[in-house]
Formats: C-alpha cells, structure tokens, sequence
C-alpha cells in the first residue's frame, strides 16, 4: 500500500474483472431495454386472408339467384320495379319444356302441348286425382326432400322452421295454370313464402 507526503493511505481502485464487466454490461442492457417494434408487413398472413375473402365473393357469385342462365326454352320475364334478388330459398324453374328443381338439371315434369297446360294444366297422369287437380305428385315428391333439410337447417340455427321460401323462375310465357299448379304443389309442401324472379328494365 502507498502513502502520501502527509502519511495517509492512498485509495487504490478496484481492478477491473471479466465478471464486473459482464455483470455491468447487463446492467446497462436493463436500462436500455425497450419494447421491440414491427417494422415489416407479414405477407403471408395477409396473403391468407385474401384468399380467404376470395373464396367467399366467389361462393356467393355462384349461388347468386341472379346467375340463372337463360336460353331459348327459359326466359325470365321483365319487371320496371328494381329490387334485390332473393337468396332463401329452393329454386323451382319452369321452362317451356319441363320443370326442374335446385342445382338438378335433370327434369321432374316434362310437358310439350302448351294448348292443355293453359287450360287444364299438366297431364293427368302428374296429378293426383286427375286432370283437374291442382297438386302435381313428382314435384311434390321432390320439394318433400329439400323441405325436409331446410327445416332441420333452420332448427340448427335457431330460425323457425314452420315454413319454407322458395324461388320461382319461370318463362315469360308460362301459362297461369300452370304457375297456379306449382305454387299450389309448393303451399302443400309446407313452402309458405314464394319470391318470383324477374329481369329489371323495360322491352
């Protein structure tokens, strides 16, 4: 130990070690912590979500009521009233030829002389007590189905399910009786709320 002039101990400071010196550097680390920032843009979960939205808008054009095709045995008629197309519902189409059900192509009732179907309607062997009755058995057969799921559909998400909607898109030129018979044939089969598919415009 050295002494100064006046005889006093002169301080000697501390030697510096590898293990203050970490143990400093950590400290310092303390202090100068800050929370980390997100400085980029995660592209692949913004690539998710935007397939995602895709697949959504496509689904829904592909349902859409409004995507009905038309040709020369089904023309929908035309209304000057603009309104949103139904979504809810069992599509029945009644063409010039035959009527169909939902995504079905193949036909539940086919028919040819539009002289009968003006006035009595479909052919009495569709029917279920001859040729004056209103109820049309093959449609019903099948509307039975699609009532069936749309019920346990609606019971799932908490809706009533006392009754049904259904979308008719008909040809401008079906007669009444006709479009009598299948409306009919609907309210039977516990479809209580019908919407009719219309093109917007005048001729």
């Amino acid at each position: 130990m050295s002494t100064t002039a006046t005889g006093q101990a002169a301080k000697v400071p501390p030697k510096a070690t590898l293990a203050r010196y970490k143990a400093a550097l950590r400290r310092a680390k303390r202090r100068n912590a800050k929370e980390p920032e997100i400085d980029f843009l995660n592209i692949t979960a913004m690539l998710d979500l935007m397939t995602i939205i895709l697949v959504f808008v496509l689904k829904s054009l592909s349902t859409s009521t409004a995507s009905i095709p038309q040709n020369a045995d089904l023309q929908i008629p035309i209304s000057t009233m603009s309104a949103e197309p139904a979504e809810e519902g069992v599509i029945v189409r009644i063409s010039k030829t035959q009527i169909s059900v939902g995504d079905d192509d193949k036909p539940v009732v086919e028919y040819s002389d539009r002289a009968q179907l003006a006035q009595t309607g479909l052919d009495a062997r569709y029917k279920r007590s001859g040729p004056n009755d209103l109820y049309i058995q093959p449609l019903a057969s099948v509307l039975t189905r699609y009532r069936e799921r749309d019920r346990m559909i609606r019971e799932a998400k908490g809706m009533s399910s006392s009754t049904s909607e259904a979308i008719i898109v008909a040809d401008e030129t079906t007669p009444y009786r006709l479009l009598f018979e299948v409306l009919y044939t609907l309210g039977q089969s516990e479809f209580g709320k019908f919407h009719l598919m219309v093109r917007t415009g005048a001729k």
